[in-house]
């Protein structure tokens, strides 16, 4: 039995759907056939060979993360500016309810997510989704651990949904993941990219099942999990950031994998 005529199928078994194109020699690959990567995943012929394929012109554009690298510059970028302003007084009115006193609050002062500020200064539900902790050492734990984990993840969605439908991924999972809060809880002063990219996961998942993927062999199933368990039973962690945005990149993945089979 062979694949429809209308999906792309392995090369090494042309029975099977392709999940993915390997990151060196871009031809398609079934799961059975992915071998993980430093980026991406390669056929079994170039994890053989080793080494990292030299990427020229616009193909490069295509396969690199390039969305991935600049949503990590950004925040990385504001978490600096956020130690650096930390002593310098907010100068919006939700600024100074949070930090009343002079030579308080910085950037965060005048980003984090509060519910109540939310109707007057609507730009908290994206700001407070590129802030994080300004204290150190959990600061760097904070926004090293979700840069990683986006990292991580953008190597595989980016690619596959491409750069316009990653970004409205990740914005709708930021939304979702402010909405979360708004709702679930309104009073806690909240920052952090985790609800974006709790959305990334929930997104990943309906990618993966779009490509022919195995959900449990590929860990995403076990990983977003894990991740849930740790946001119910750890305090002091998001549970609205990470849910809502769960449930926003989720819708945002059935959107973005199902309409264009729809359209076609």
């Amino acid at each position: 039995m062979t694949a429809p005529t209308n999906v792309r199928t392995c090369y090494r078994h042309p029975d099977r759907a392709a999940g993915i194109v390997c990151q060196r020699c871009d031809r398609p690959i079934c799961p059975s056939c992915m071998h993980q990567a430093s980026v991406g995943f390669h056929c079994p012929e170039c994890a053989r060979k080793g080494g990292q394929k030299e990427f020229r012109g616009v193909a490069s554009l295509r396969t690199k993360p390039l969305a991935t690298k600049v949503l990590i510059a950004v925040n990385l970028v504001i978490f600096v500016l956020t130690l650096v302003t930390i002593n310098v007084r907010p100068f919006s009115e939700g600024g100074r309810i949070l930090y009343s006193s002079v030579g308080e609050g910085g950037l965060s002062g005048d980003g984090e997510l509060l519910g109540g500020l939310v109707p007057d200064e609507p730009w908290r539900l994206v700001t407070s989704g590129f802030l994080h902790a300004d204290t150190l050492p959990f600061g760097l734990l904070h926004v090293g651990l979700n840069m990683w984990v986006l990292w991580v993840l953008g190597q595989f969605v980016e690619p596959a949904l491409g750069r316009v439908r990653f970004l409205a991924l990740y914005v709708t999972a930021l939304l979702g993941g402010a909405l979360g809060v708004v709702l679930l809880s309104p009073d806690a002063r909240t920052v952090g990219a985790s609800g974006a990219i709790y959305g990334l996961m929930g997104g990943a998942i309906f990618v993966a099942r779009e490509r022919g993927i195995d959900l449990m062999r590929s860990g995403l199933v076990t990983t977003l999990g894990l991740n849930l368990l740790l946001t119910i039973t750890i305090p002091g962690i998001s549970i609205g950031g990470h849910l809502g945005g769960l449930v926003g990149g989720a819708l945002a993945g059935v959107v973005l994998t199902e309409v264009p089979k729809r359209v076609s």
